[in-house]
């Protein structure tokens, strides 16, 4: 069976969609339907079936797709080991960080470049859960999510930085008055929050569970300044993690209060590196956390806004 078509099928199946499958590949979208057409050949069965404009795997897929996951997270790995006998001499290294998350991580590439330059770094972005399932199924030997990760998938954590959240909207908002704002006041506002595919917005949605409502989400977005815009627009609130708050354009419209969550479910942003316990683990992959425990160490920062109006 071809790896090369196992990887087309895996990755279409990843973002239910050709086109995206294929921008990601960086090949063409005929292409990745020519591989996934060779693979059902050789297979004898259907492995997706289109509902819409949504992929859904078939019975023969769901099984093809496991396996594939596991066949790539191997070679990947026998890969590693192999070049990983030459040392830090040369090599490469995959990390899959979040988007914003990598906000923090600037000194660490610096540092980890300057000290291993002749290790091909790559930064692969995608949202916590992705990461967090690629980290599991063997595509990735490191990566980085929001701690609580998923725990079914069964990864080891190190804490780099625990930062609170802010709860952002306009003066007419219900909880404006407030000096903080306890997450059950958000019970009947429209929020503005990420996609699903990002571990703070699962987050958000299980803690409003715990608290007994659920999450009225008015509008996602993977872009944390068009979150702003629309909640500067009137059209919901929107949470921001504290690190954010001083790289986004937060205007003299908006209200800016600290999110106080209930002491069972805490929301914060709490980031954190991620690995498969009991998986060989590269020295790329080790120098790697080892630099990152340097120029990142385990930091809080206390619940306070940036100093602005409001």
């Amino acid at each position: 069976m071809d790896l090369r078509a196992l990887r087309y099928f895996v990755e279409t199946v990843r973002h239910s969609s050709f086109t995206v499958a294929a921008e990601r590949l960086n090949v063409t979208q005929s292409t990745v339907s020519k591989m996934l057409r060779q693979l059902e050949d050789e297979i004898g069965q259907p492995l997706l079936i289109r509902d819409g404009r949504q992929l859904r795997l078939t019975d023969v897929g769901r099984i093809v797709h496991e396996r594939g996951l596991e066949a790539l997270g191997m070679m990947g790995r026998l890969t590693r080991e192999v070049t990983d006998l030459t040392t830090l001499a040369r090599g490469e290294l995959t990390v899959g960080i979040p988007p914003m998350v990598n906000l923090l991580f600037p000194p660490v590439v610096k540092a980890f470049r300057e000290r291993y330059p002749a290790v091909s770094l790559r930064l692969q972005e995608n949202g916590g859960q992705v990461i967090e399932q690629q980290v599991a199924g063997g595509e990735l030997e490191v990566g980085a999510t929001l701690l609580p990760a998923d725990p079914a998938l069964g990864l080891d954590s190190r804490s780099f930085g625990r930062y609170p959240v802010f709860v952002v909207g306009t003066r007419q908002a219900r909880w404006a008055r407030a000096a903080t704002v306890p997450l059950t006041a958000l019970r009947d506002e429209p929020l503005l929050l990420l996609g699903d595919d990002f571990s703070l917005t699962r987050r958000i949605r299980e803690a409003c569970v715990v608290a007994g409502f659920e999450a009225r989400i008015a509008a996602q977005s993977s872009q944390w300044d068009f979150l702003v815009a629309l909640a500067a627009a009137g059209l919901g609130t929107t949470l921001i993690p504290a690190p954010l708050l001083a790289r986004l354009n937060i205007g003299d419209e908006l209200v800016v209060r600290p999110l106080l969550a209930a002491p069972d479910s805490p929301l914060d942003w709490n980031v954190a590196l991620i690995w498969k316990p009991g998986r060989y683990m590269s020295h790329a992959a080790r120098a790697w956390m080892k630099v990152c425990e340097e120029m990142l160490g385990s930091r809080e920062s206390p619940v306070s806004a940036p100093a602005r109006p409001g």
